[in-house]
């Protein structure tokens, strides 16, 4: 093949022969996240790292290059879960340990082999099957019995569990890898099996935050977080990457010869630093340090000062220290406890100096200076001299935080995870056994619309040779109803978002057309999202839907065309009309949550049985105007909790209303939701659009 054109149209050599993986030491600048990779290799019980990046900035680059430095492993030979020989006794698998019961023998006792660390990748789309292990099926009908074939995570046990594009990775299955990583241990109690083995891999896992956020949850399971973007290379560094990734390209072997002593080092230091952390010690008030300043962060739980506690004796082996200094203590905060931080703020910019600036305070009276200098002389005669304490100090001198949770240190915040440049990785799933991708098998509920024709052979492969021996026709396979199991499938669905606009009163056309402004704006970014706009005006007597749920951007400006105004205000009506719009996108089945923006002042002046026309006219006459009032207010708030029980039912109330004549009743019916509430008296369709876009991020999450 013809090779490609370079950028001055010189043509690039072929690639020579040589290894393909750049080292780490040749990695230009990101020395918060090498350093955050070489103390998870030293200490698995950090948790993990996390990396958030855009594209380019050589996240994979660096999990596979920390791999690369790591050294090998002893294991049980013939091991298919990297059980560990000088390991406690209990950490061994369900087979392991059955052989060692049945023998009488120790683990010390076995035959061993070395192999190097290994490194799994978990694909997007991977199966519970693939990744906790099922039924080998070729095996079990060879065997007649049922024969267990690990999954990823026994692979990966002891070594590098690396995970790209972790924000992305399907929800269940993320749930499912952090529980096994948290308790160290995978369990598969299904199909015949019982199955429990070691997992305590070191997990790496890379996202590029424009693609969507990663989840707090997620979030909170990894003991480190950082971004590769909070420091930005300078323009001699960027120089300096791009000669490298050049010479990598072409010469790789001189890169790696390059780089080998500082390479060889690295892996020496590894080495040394795993030792070391056997008797790293740090004392009650070094914890009692990281528990302060946990709290002036916000932070949540009491995992980001168990991992900062492995952090920094982590980082005092790696400088093969047994006692944790103050040093220790701040990369730990930096690197555990400020990204998890919910109150962390910048620092307040200086203040003008000119504005600062003071007379200096006049000088003491000479006489006075005099007599003090005398009366100290004798007493600093009599003390002897103290010696100076050059030992680095055990705890800093200083709070890196604020009791407000303000960052006293600049360097602080490049550590804090507070960019939200995407929507979030959760997003809407359904489930179902006829539409979606195919996630696991299931126990088929009535008929069986989709086959999971891998997990019924898997069920029906042990007892293959009974069921042959007592048939009296030859079948290639013999499948009974207890073999069957069903496909259970998700798929992703969008939100629909309901305008409920109060179209009566004075105002009610700048709010209409504030409304339409907002249901267009949203609509741009509609196909990424999925999800559909619906506007629904009430004035007069009744509530009426203007636009159906669509996505289409030129249906809703012809739908939008004309809008009503004036008349009576029949909130409740609305509220009904929206419930009954979502719950029949719900039964579609492309809609997953409702989310209801109500733009009104929350003031309703005609009743739901009016506009429903059961209205009892001398019963409506009987009533004076304080009890009519409090008949409607109570009317629409019991309405709107209905709301709230329905699910995926979420209501956010954009408040219009005068604040001099204020009733508060919009407050009063997003808290009878359990919604939220904004007060934008004078909106126009970019605050709507701004405002509902943020409230609704956040309502999704």
């Amino acid at each position: 093949a013809p090779a490609a054109a370079g950028a001055g149209g010189a043509k690039r050599a072929p690639l020579a022969p040589g290894p393909r993986q750049l080292p780490l030491a040749a990695v230009v600048g990101m020395e918060n996240v090498k350093t955050a990779l070489i103390l998870a290799s030293v200490n698995p019980y950090i948790g993990g790292v996390v990396i958030a990046g855009t594209r380019g900035t050589a996240k994979s680059v660096m999990a596979r290059a920390a791999h690369a430095l790591m050294p090998p492993i002893s294991v049980v030979k013939g091991s298919q879960y990297n059980i560990d020989p000088d390991g406690p006794e209990g950490e061994v698998d369900s087979f392991l340990a059955a052989e060692l019961e049945a023998s009488g023998k120790k683990l010390s006792d076995l035959e061993t082999e070395v192999r190097p660390v290994p490194f799994c990748q978990v694909p997007l789309d991977v199966l519970e099957d693939r990744l906790l292990g099922s039924v080998d099926l070729e095996k079990s009908l060879q065997t007649g019995e049922t024969v267990f074939e690990p999954g990823l995570l026994a692979r990966a046990h002891r070594g590098v569990l690396y995970i790209d594009d972790i924000n992305l990775l399907d929800e269940s299955i993320s749930n499912l890898l952090l529980s096994v990583i948290s308790s160290g241990e995978v369990v598969v109690e299904r199909e015949g099996l019982s199955v429990r083995h070691p997992c305590r891999p070191i997990l790496v896992a890379t996202y590029n935050p424009e693609e969507g956020e990663l989840r707090n949850h997620l979030l909170d399971r990894i003991g480190v977080a950082l971004s590769a973007d909070a420091e930005p290379l300078t323009l001699e560094q960027r120089i300096e990457a791009s000669e490298v990734a050049n010479r990598f390209a072409n010469d790789p072997a001189s890169v790696v010869e390059d780089t080998a002593e500082a390479q060889e080092d690295m892996k020496a230091a590894l080495v040394y630093a795993r030792e070391f952390l056997k008797d790293v010690r740090i004392s009650p008030a070094q914890m009692a340090y990281l528990c302060e300043e946990a709290v002036r962060a916000g932070v949540q739980g009491h995992r980001a000062e168990i991992f900062a506690v492995e952090v920094a004796k982590a980082a005092a082996a790696v400088d093969q220290r047994e006692d944790v200094i103050a040093d220790d203590l701040k990369l730990a905060v930096k690197l555990a406890i400020i990204p998890r931080g919910t109150s962390v703020q910048p620092p307040e910019p200086p203040p003008d100096d000119e504005m600062m600036q003071q007379p200096p305070p006049p000088p003491p009276p000479q006489d006075n200076q005099e007599d003090q200098d005398q009366e100290q002389e004798p007493e600093s005669e009599e003390e002897p001299p103290e010696e100076e304490d050059n030992s680095p100090p055990m705890v800093p001198e200083e709070f890196m935080l604020d009791p407000e949770g303000v960052a006293l240190d600049p360097d602080v915040m490049q550590f804090a995870m507070k960019s939200q440049k995407g929507r979030s990785g959760k997003g809407n799933l359904i489930f179902s056994e006829d539409r979606g991708r195919y996630i696991k098998p299931m126990l088929p509920k009535g008929k069986v619309t989709r086959l999971a024709v891998d997990a019924t052979m898997r069920a029906a492969a042990p007892y293959q040779r009974t069921r042959r021996q007592r048939a009296s026709k030859i079948k290639p396979v013999y499948i009974e109803e207890s073999d069957v199991r069903a496909k259970r499938m998700a798929r992703k669905a969008g939100s629909l978002i309901v305008f409920v606009v109060d179209a009566s009163g004075s105002m009610a056309l700048n709010r209409m057309n504030a409304a339409k402004g907002a249901a267009i704006n949203l609509l741009t970014t509609a196909y990424q999202s999925r999800d559909k706009i619906s506007l629904i005006a009430f004035q007069g007597e009744q509530a009426t839907v203007l636009l159906p749920p669509t996505r289409s951007i030129a249906m809703a400006k012809r739908r939008l065309e004309r809008m009503p105004c004036g008349g009576g205000s029949p909130l409740a009506h609305a509220l009904n009309q929206a419930v009954q719009v979502g719950l029949q996108a719900q039964k579609c089945g492309d809609t997953g949550d409702v989310v209801i923006v109500c733009v009104s002042d929350g003031r309703a002046n005609v009743r739901l049985a009016k506009s429903l026309g059961i209205a009892d006219e001398d019963e409506a006459a009987d009533k004076n105007d304080k009890a009519e009032k409090e008949a409607l207010k109570e009317e629409v708030l019991t309405m709107a909790k209905s709301l709230r029980a329905l699910p995926g039912f979420k209501l956010l109330m954009l408040d219009t209303e005068n604040k001099f004549v204020s009733t508060g009743m919009a407050k009063e019916i997003a808290a009878a939701a359990g919604g939220r509430y904004h007060y934008i008296p004078k909106a126009n369709d970019q605050s709507m659009a701004s405002v509902a876009n943020q409230a609704l991020m956040g309502l999704k999450n």
